[in-house]
């Protein structure tokens, strides 16, 4: 951040009387000071007052000013008192030195005199022919401009150190202030299994520790505090029960304990690597009188170089830098990787004190006066998978969670701390391939998911053909949206009832059929076939309503908004996509039902024609094939039906949840009503983005194939 504020700082230019002398820049550091007096009612010229907010993000005194500095222009301070005026040589660097403070002075003194002078005259004037207009940016006033993108710095910055100051102080909470049943699901579970897997681990590092004949794991159980592996076990299972297979619940044991295994030696060098420095550290402040001074100095050497390796280490950790601090870590660690093997061994021992441990147990109102279930959290079984390209069969060990625990990790996406979010300010200009788009977030104009080829072959593109590209995007994102609440209220009512309308997914999942009482072995081979297909279809519907949490937060969060913007980049392909995933203007039917435009526009006569084409295309069905005039005489034949939609969406006729896009529909029935109620209808500022045909008739590839410039021309036109 500081050095782009730097590099606008720079490029402004300040134009001086010509008879006006400068302050010499050719020493490596200047101060220019002196005691003069000036007019209480005189002012510094604007240009020069614009910079006083630049001064306040720099030191001013006591730092050393670069003889090759860039930004050696002469900037005069007016926070300090009337009898002493300084003049600085650099917007960054302010030096103080006492040697050099009578050079200068009487250049500064005319110049302020000067520009005093002409500030003076220019204020008078001003005065009597007009006042400055009120400065805009983005078409907003400069205070409402500061004040949103304080807000979407804070988004920016503060969402992943707020979600992990949150989880540090949960039990805390829970144990101080009863908490425990206003927390998210899954964070709740986790501090039940927490205690009970970290006294297992340390009651079976002891038991390594007493027993001569040791277990396979006994060398790996040690390496790392209980606590440690216990939180290191239960989130590294639960990321692949919600990841593998679709997030089915369930996923192989190898994979399993390969995976936390793996994690355990990672974080167990970590470890060992801190405590041996920090050892290290603390001894070398005890020396032995006897020693000599040079040794003394080494050691002292030595100690600072730890030091300083350690805090960068940790500062790697804290911005997730994995790959740097196995690196750095590997370097001074001389013991041998632990191998495949030994992450299997020791993986397999903390899941098992895992699923030994964790238990699980319906809420309490669910139960009645059942007495209580409890039951494991997690379960280890068999299974048998037919491969026909082998003709054979192959049996592994499978870990599944407990339903109950599923239908917690639903609940979890609402809570799921999204960092990309819509932004409330415009996105940053793109300028290269990792400047633009998100204040602070790193951003990249191009998804190359670790391609380094496609990586280098943007950072190598002429910047003159990339231009283009940038204004492109630049465009999208200065695009303004905001939140239809009325169409979101319906969702909401159809997403609390249950869903399973408007092609929202049923939030309630098949109830599995018992195992009929016959030993035909048909009957039975239909019974399996029929759980497996159940279970797929509850797998999906599981997947569809995490995804649909997430839409549904992301437009709770903004719909008090007055707007904002997505920032846009590329695939590798060149097409443009926003950067934030869940709610965007390219998602579903749901997703484009609930945006719209935040500037609305008069209808005018052609935008009134094209809003009832558009909403005959939502509601297809044929429709969407007719010709201009028959898509609105097919919409002017059902006002009726539109009307009854905007003002009575779940309680009339639902005319609008027989369209293929029914969210959108909606948003258009709402919209034509509205226009056609008012006083003039081409008049009404309208907020709905009006869709136009892109179908693809296969000609762009050829063109392109071809390199056929003409054709192209034609197509892209």
């Amino acid at each position: 951040m500081w050095r782009n504020l730097a590099k606008q700082a720079s490029s402004r230019k300040f134009r001086f009387s010509s008879n006006v002398p400068l302050p010499s820049c050719s020493d490596s550091w200047v101060v220019l000071s002196r005691p003069c007096k000036v007019p209480p009612h005189h002012r510094i010229h604007s240009h020069l007052n614009s910079l006083r907010p630049l001064l306040g993000f720099f030191p001013r005194a006591g730092q050393c000013c670069p003889e090759k500095n860039n930004l050696a222009r002469p900037i005069l301070d007016l926070s300090c008192p009337q009898e002493r005026i300084r003049a600085y040589v650099s917007v960054a660097e302010a030096i103080v030195s006492e040697e050099d403070s009578s050079s200068g002075c009487d250049e500064v003194q005319e110049l302020i005199e000067e520009v005093n002078r002409q500030e003076f005259a220019k204020q008078r004037q001003n005065e009597q022919t007009f006042k400055q207009p009120k400065k805009t940016m983005f078409g907003m006033g400069i205070t409402k401009y500061h004040i949103l993108r304080k807000r979407q710095v804070k988004m920016e910055i503060e969402a992943w150190e707020e979600a992990a100051k949150e989880y540090q102080e949960l039990l805390a909470d829970m144990c101080e202030h009863k908490l425990a049943p206003n927390l998210p699901y899954m964070k709740s579970l986790f501090l039940g299994w927490f205690e009970p897997l970290r006294n297992a681990i340390s009651a079976d590092q002891e038991m390594c520790k007493e027993k001569r004949v040791k277990p396979s794991y006994a060398p790996f159980i040690d390496q790392l505090p209980a606590d440690k592996m216990a939180v290191l076990t239960m989130h590294k299972l639960m990321g692949l029960l919600m990841t593998t297979n679709g997030g089915s619940g369930s996923c192989r044991v190898v994979q399993a304990a390969c995976q936390i295994g793996e994690a355990i030696e990672h974080e167990a060098l970590l470890h060992k690597f801190l405590e041996k420095t920090k050892k290290k550290s603390s001894k070398s402040n005890i020396i032995d009188q006897s020693d000599s001074q040079t040794t003394e100095e080494q050691s002292q050497i030595k100690d600072k170089e730890q030091e300083k390796l350690r805090k960068k280490v940790n500062q790697l950790v804290k911005k997730q830098k994995v790959k740097q601090v196995k690196g750095i870590v590997k370097a001074y660690d001389d013991s041998k990787p632990w191998g495949q093997d030994s992450h299997v061994k020791i993986g397999c021992r903390v899941i098992q004190l895992l699923t030994e441990t964790a238990f699980i147990q319906p809420p309490a109102d669910q139960l009645g006066d059942a007495p209580p279930d409890i039951r494991p959290a997690f379960i280890h079984t068999l299974k048998t998978i037919t491969k026909d390209a082998q003709k054979g069969s192959r049996r592994y060990g499978v870990i599944e969670c407990d339903p109950l625990v599923q239908r917690g990790l639903e609940k979890t996406a609402r809570h799921m701390v999204i960092p990309y979010m819509p932004m409330l300010v415009p996105p940053s200009n793109w300028k290269g391939y990792d400047e633009g788009g998100y204040l602070f977030l790193p951003s990249y104009i191009m998804r190359t998911h670790g391609a380094r080829q496609q990586r280098e072959a943007v950072k190598r593109a002429p910047q003159d053909q990339l231009e283009p590209v940038f204004e492109a995007l630049d465009t999208l994102g200065y695009t303004k949206w905001r939140v239809n609440k009325r169409v979101l209220a319906v969702v909401d009512r159809v997403w609390t009832n249950g869903g399973c309308l408007a092609g929202l997914v049923d939030r309630e999942d098949i109830p599995l059929p018992e195992e009929p009482d016959t030993e035909d072995e048909s009957e039975q081979r239909k019974w399996k076939w029929k759980i497996k297909n159940i279970k797929k279809e509850n797998n999906e519907r599981h997947s569809q309503r995490c995804d649909t949490e997430l839409k549904l937060a992301v437009a709770r969060k903004m719909k008090d908004e007055e707007g904002f913007y997505y920032p846009h980049n590329l695939d590798f392909r060149g097409r443009a996509y926003p950067m934030h995933p869940y709610l965007n203007h390219l998602g579903s039917d749901l997703c484009r039902g609930i945006l719209e435009f935040a500037e609305g526009r008069p209808l005018g006569e052609s935008g009134l024609r094209w809003l009832k084409i558009h909403l005959a295309n939502l509601y297809a069905g044929g429709v969407d094939k007719l010709s201009y005039d028959g898509r609105i005489a097919f919409t002017e034949n059902h006002i009726d039906d539109i009307c009854d939609s905007a003002d009575w969406p779940l309680e009339g006729k639902r005319w609008w949840l027989g369209a293929e896009d029914p969210f959108q529909c909606l948003a258009a029935c709402i919209n034509l009503s509205e226009a056609l109620r008012s006083s003039s209808p081409e008049a009404y500022p309208s907020h709905m983005p009006v869709h136009q045909d892109g179908s693809c008739n296969g000609l762009q590839h050829y063109a392109a194939l071809g390199r056929d410039k003409v054709c192209g021309c034609f197509l892209y036109s």
